[in-house]
């Protein structure tokens, strides 16, 4: 499309806006709309264009980005312009954040925002609060089936709340992060009663078949998500009579973004949380946004250019706000979820680092980094202006979805192995002391995955039990040196809550009916805040945690090595037990951090002399940055103690820190 053009077809859209829009004052709108005019219309020609109502629909889309931008505050446009200028922001080291769900963490907003100190206290600024949009009880999906985009849970706050809230973490210096479901809706949603009560507009909404014909057909190659609590793809559902494409959970209606009806409705959701002092948006579920017959409906070209969309669609009205692409997927596709360009995002800025979290756990279980170290040489380098979000647990269960080239140039063998993995975080295999538990087991093809708690996961829930003061230490040091891992490896670390504490599987579950048959909620928990409390008692297994992660997460901040620029090497060495990469100065190159993480339970060495044109640089004395210790070296042999970690530096370089 050339300028001209462009510029003629925009024109033509802002005349046919309403009145009390054109009167508005839009400068920076319609400058950024001239700016992304070209990409919206491409984008939004490319996917309905073929559409009869396409100039009404795209008319309806400018209105809905200007509406939203009349309606943001002057103050989050001062922080868009900001971060407009300062593009790299997100990139920094200073950022760390926790996940957490507001009622397991401080019982509602207001308890949340009364707890802001305790985050401050260990170093967190960015809070992603998990979904709180309204959903029906007993068929939430733990908040993932919205029934109400726009409005919260009343047990867990008012918008008027949030919006305190994000005040309070604005004046601190805190990022806010939360959900927007964008593949699906709850079937209590008023698109989803309108379309039961017949309304062809929002059966339109959904993908709805009155015979088994279609369906079918999308079976015969799209897999099972759920297979045990929820098999197949589709739902039968009596008062309209049509079939239903529900992949996750029955009550949970997939979203047609082959109507654009749809992705205009999602957008001004984006929007309106954006509005409400989001600074970022992770959108679940990313990956399933558009289905074809024939293909598996996950990761298709169609739902990149939907995200693309919705990413410059924000970057009209909010540009300082950032997306989080919800994709657990094979790591060669998680990639493309930042977007296929040279330098820039073009679909979402961060993206969860699925792949480093499961091959940290096949390193706790093999006490090897050897299938690590080989996953983390086949990801794909990211894009300059983007980055990863990297964690240890979440409010999911683990997959191992490691690549099978992978493993086998390991010399496992693929199906073995997982069966290994799942034994040992199970407590199946002889000597593990994990107490985690089988989640989503399919049992035509024996895969499963894994639930638990982080503490409990590496042995500290049986320590307790067994009041054994060496495996509890083993425990701890475990926590830490994961937690040492994405605090360093490049991108944002992101703790999940509890696990600061060393919070233990929470089988309460089990006694409510509407959760009992979803073993995730094991480690969903609600806080309790006396034990928090001791965290402040010296020589406490919580004091311990929290305040060896707090060391942590304050040294991090004052590396710059430590921020996101693609300025991470993977260094191979000898020695099977150890992880060990180096991060460099963005700006400076002499200033090199050695990250060295050793996953053995016996003290392991590493030959300086295999780290090839770097190794003659830590031929000196080195000093540990997360201890303050100087390690010890014999000759040129780093001794690293059993389940030890290292960020190492020259002295004369740590002089300067």
């Amino acid at each position: 499309m050339y300028e001209q053009v462009s510029h003629s077809l925009l024109n033509d859209i802002l005349d046919q806006l309403k009145p009390e829009i054109q009167r508005s004052d839009l400068r920076h709108f319609y400058t950024r709309l001239g700016a992304n005019f070209y990409a919206i219309h491409s984008l939004f020609h490319y996917l309905y264009g073929q559409r009869d109502d396409f100039q009404q629909q795209i008319v309806r889309l400018v209105e809905v980005m200007a509406s939203r931008y009349i309606k943001r505050s002057a103050e989050l446009e001062e922080i868009d312009k900001s971060r407009e200028r300062n593009y790299n922001w997100f990139l920094s080291q200073e950022w760390v954040g926790m996940a957490l769900y507001a009622d397991g963490f401080a019982g509602n907003l207001e308890g949340v925002k009364n707890r802001l100190p305790y985050l401050q206290d260990l170093g967190v600024n960015m809070m992603h609060i998990m979904p709180m949009m309204v959903c029906p009880e007993g068929a939430s999906d733990g908040g993932y089936a919205v029934s109400n985009f726009r409005d919260i849970d009343k047990r867990v706050g008012s918008l008027e709340e949030l919006d305190l809230l994000a005040d309070s973490m604005r004046k601190r210096g805190m990022l806010l992060a939360l959900d927007v479901v964008v593949n699906h809706t709850s079937d209590e949603h008023e698109w989803a009663r309108q379309a039961r009560a017949g309304e062809q507009k929002y059966q339109d909404y959904y993908y709805t078949f009155p015979h088994r014909d279609v369906p079918d057909m999308f079976e015969e190659s799209m897999p099972e998500i759920f297979p045990e609590t929820s098999p197949g793809n589709f739902t039968w559902v009596t008062e309209m009579d049509r079939w239903v494409m529900t992949v996750f959970n029955s009550y949970q209606w997939d979203l047609n973004y082959s109507n654009p009806g749809v992705f205009i409705e999602m957008v001004d959701v984006i929007l309106f949380w954006a509005n409400h002092g989001a600074d970022i948006v992770r959108l679940d579920a990313v990956a399933f946004l558009w289905k074809k017959i024939g293909t598996s409906c996950q990761n298709l070209k169609e739902a990149h250019l939907i995200l693309q969309l919705m990413k410059d669609c924000c970057q009209v009205t909010a540009p300082g706000v950032l997306f989080i692409a919800e994709a657990i997927v094979a790591p060669l596709e998680i990639i493309k979820y930042f977007g296929e360009d040279a330098v820039i995002a073009k679909e979402c800025e961060i993206a969860y680092n699925a792949t480093f979290m499961a091959l940290l756990w096949d390193a706790i279980a093999t006490k090897n980094a050897r299938l690590l170290s080989q996953g983390i040489r086949s990801l794909p380098n990211k894009l300059d202006r983007a980055t990863w979000l990297n964690y240890v647990r979440c409010h999911d269960d683990i997959g191992l979805g490691f690549d099978d080239a992978d493993i086998i140039r390991v010399n496992y063998e693929p199906v073995p192995h997982r069966r290994f993995l799942l034994d040992y975080f199970t407590g199946k295999f002889a000597g593990s002391d994990a107490r985690g538990q089988r989640f989503g087991s399919n049992l035509k093809t024996g895969d499963a995955r894994i639930s638990g708690s982080l503490a409990s996961l590496v042995g500290l829930e049986a320590a307790v039990e067994a009041q054994d003061d060496a495996a509890i230490d083993r425990s701890i040091k475990l926590i830490l040196l994961l937690h040492s891992m994405i605090l360093s490896f490049g991108g944002i670390p992101l703790l999940y809550y509890g696990d600061e504490i060393g919070t233990l599987n929470d089988c309460s579950f089990l006694d409510d009916a509407n959760k009992a048959g979803d073993n995730r909620w094991m480690h969903r928990p609600r806080i309790d805040w006396d034990k928090a409390e001791l965290r402040n008692q010296h020589g406490s297994v919580e004091q311990r945690i929290f305040d060896g992660l707090k060391k942590l997460i304050a040294v991090r901040k004052t590396l710059p090595a430590f921020a996101d620029f693609n300025n991470r090497e993977l260094l191979q060495v000898d020695n099977e037990h150890l992880f060990v990469f180096l991060r460099s100065h963005p700006e400076k190159a002499s200033e090199k951090v050695l990250v060295v993480g050793n996953f053995d339970e016996r003290p392991q060495h590493l030959d300086l002399s295999n780290l090839g044109s770097w190794g003659q640089f830590w031929y000196g004395q080195t000093q540990d940055l997360a201890s303050g210790e100087l390690p010890s070296m014999f000759k040129n042999q780093l001794v690293v103690p059993p389940f030890r970690f290292y960020w190492l530096t020259d002295q004369l370089t740590a002089g300067r820190i």
